[in-house]
């Protein structure tokens, strides 16, 4: 099987470096990127092809689109006629619905659609996938084969999609959020940067693997680091006085908000040029 992905930015060359560590060939894979410079900096690093869309497209069984949102119906209209028949389009393209996306292919096109993560980069990434109106359970499984390089994988309702960009496509940058805010903290508190820095990251994985690895849920986990009257105690009082659950809460809700705002453009847009 061959994969094409059009697109090698950040996301699109994750995706690639997965797929040669879990025992992919660089023959069985091209990629294409509109930047010259890019280009042959992804050809000279993986030694794959880099070639132009249609001929990336003209090959595979696989195309993954890994393109930014306004991009995505040009190139769609480029490639429609040079695609494989049954070719299978696998869309990691941030807001933009599979009816969007038919709309711009032969009719019974299977495509499916994906939110990643950048954990992707180091092989703990968290990606949901939903099926178009002509996927099948063996194209949910081929792109399940293809993400589990860079990750986990969970299948979801094409409604759900919005949730999930709010909670895991964006999550890492909340993480981060908590993780910047802590090492603010340690500093003010005294400590010296990178060592604020080594406690709060190794922390932060070391409370990820635990409820991983014990199945508990997180109140029992929490509940376990605070003892009555204790220090943890006064810090947990203190977020919630300034309730800074509500306030997670709210922000996922309105990340959720603008993807759906995102969809609903990319939809609009998708109809005015179709």
């Amino acid at each position: 099987m061959t994969i094409a992905l059009l697109g090698a930015g950040v996301m699109g060359e994750i995706l690639l470096a997965g797929l040669l560590r879990s025992g992919r060939v660089p023959d069985e894979l091209v990629a294409t990127d509109r930047r010259p410079a890019r280009a042959e900096e992804i050809r000279h690093r993986y030694g794959v092809r880099v070639v132009e869309n249609t001929e990336a497209v003209s090959g595979a069984d696989t195309v993954l689109l890994v393109v930014k949102p306004q991009d995505v119906t040009d190139v769609l209209d480029e490639v429609r006629a040079a695609l494989l028949p049954g070719a299978l389009v696998v869309s990691l393209v941030a807001g933009v619905e599979t009816e969007v996306i038919e709309q711009h292919l032969d009719a019974g096109a299977p495509v499916v659609r994906v939110m990643p993560n950048t954990p992707a980069a180091v092989g703990e990434g968290m990606a949901a996938i939903s099926a178009g109106s002509s996927a099948t359970a063996e194209h949910l499984d081929r792109v399940t084969a293809i993400l589990s390089s860079v990750g986990k994988v969970v299948t979801v309702p094409e409604r759900y999609q919005n949730a999930v960009t709010a909670i895991s496509g964006s999550g890492p940058a909340y993480l981060m959020f908590v993780v910047e805010a802590m090492i603010d903290a340690g500093v003010l508190l005294g400590l010296p940067r990178d060592i604020a820095t080594q406690l709060v990251v190794q922390t932060m994985l070391g409370s990820a693997k635990l409820l991983s690895e014990t199945g508990q849920h997180p109140t029992v986990l929490r509940e376990n680091v605070t003892s009555p009257g204790g220090t943890t105690a006064a810090a947990l009082r203190a977020l919630e006085d300034h309730r800074v659950k509500a306030a997670f809460i709210t922000a996922m809700e309105a990340a959720r908000d603008r993807g759906q705002a995102l969809a609903d453009q990319a939809r609009a847009h998708g109809r005015s040029a179709h």
